[in-house]
């Protein structure tokens, strides 16, 4: 997140959200009744030009602001809403006292006009700071399907699953190194993906861990430098649940923050195993 203009006597404050990290923070930021203002593109149509009603209009982009009154944050499409009346915007476009939905962009500024409280502030200086924090991904590899674990702060973004085209039998494919070779780089193309490594924890139930970590060292040692290997009874989002719930990502941390956030998670995932029982 980055902090854009700050104007303390209006209690605005202009900010570019940067990941979905950010949005996520802004969900919980901005609060009913806040006024919030951005860029925003709204298909006008000219009333008084004769056009037919299948005439969708002029899409135009123009700045907008809004008195909140709904938030929507959607993790998994990476999109967030803010639904309220216009208060500030062209008259000759838009009808003030109408409604409308802002979406928020990564990249795209938005201000932020509101009573900041402390705990508001903390919130937007913790998004702040941990725009610069390393990230940290669990790789839950079997014989031929991967997922990846990217620790968020709003939980576990799952990704995958990268599938290897492997053989069952070891006697039967003459190839079978190269396609687990061409496997481990499928893995290994898609971390190459997230910027600032900082630890890859590399898990599973049997030795593919082991073969994948010797690959790393011969083909990208910076990774290997950053990784270790954890033996989990099992693989995919189990074997990532379970290495959370054991304490070794805490162990590792050496931001106090980051440990924090997954005890977070770690208790978000007991409240769901216990609601899935009842």
């Amino acid at each position: 997140m980055q902090i854009k203009n700050q104007d303390k006597k209006q209690g605005l404050i202009e900010v570019i959200p940067e990941s979905i990290d950010d949005l996520w923070h802004l969900s919980h930021i901005v609060e009913e009744n806040d006024f919030v203002s951005t860029l925003t593109t709204r298909r006008i149509q000219d009333n008084d030009s004769g056009k037919t009603r299948a005439d969708r209009g002029v899409k135009k982009t123009f700045f907008l602001g809004i008195r909140v009154e709904k938030i929507n944050f959607h993790k998994y499409t990476g999109m967030l809403r803010f639904t309220g009346v216009i208060e500030s915007g062209p008259e000759d476009l838009i009808p003030l006292g109408s409604h409308h939905t802002i979406n928020v962009q990564i990249n795209t500024s938005i201000k932020i006009q509101k009573q900041w409280n402390k705990w508001s502030l903390d919130r937007l200086q913790q998004a702040v700071d941990s725009s610069k924090r390393p990230t940290e991904i669990i790789v839950a590899i079997e014989d031929n399907v991967t997922d990846l674990g990217i620790i968020k702060q709003y939980g576990i973004d799952y990704i995958g699953p990268i599938i290897g085209d492997i053989s069952g039998k070891r006697n039967i494919a003459k190839d079978r190194q190269e396609k687990i070779n061409n496997y481990y780089e499928d893995i290994t193309k898609t971390l190459r993906q997230y910027d600032k490594i900082n630890k890859l924890i590399i898990i599973g139930p049997g030795f593919t861990k082991n073969g994948y970590y010797n690959y790393l060292e011969e083909n990208h040692p910076d990774l290997a430098k950053k990784s270790i290997l954890e033996s989990t009874g099992s693989g995919g989002h189990a074997g990532i649940q379970e290495v959370l719930k054991n304490g070794l990502i805490q162990s590792l941390s050496k931001d106090a923050k980051i440990a924090s956030e997954i005890s977070s998670v770690n208790k978000l995932l007991e409240q769901i195993g216990k609601s899935s029982n009842m």
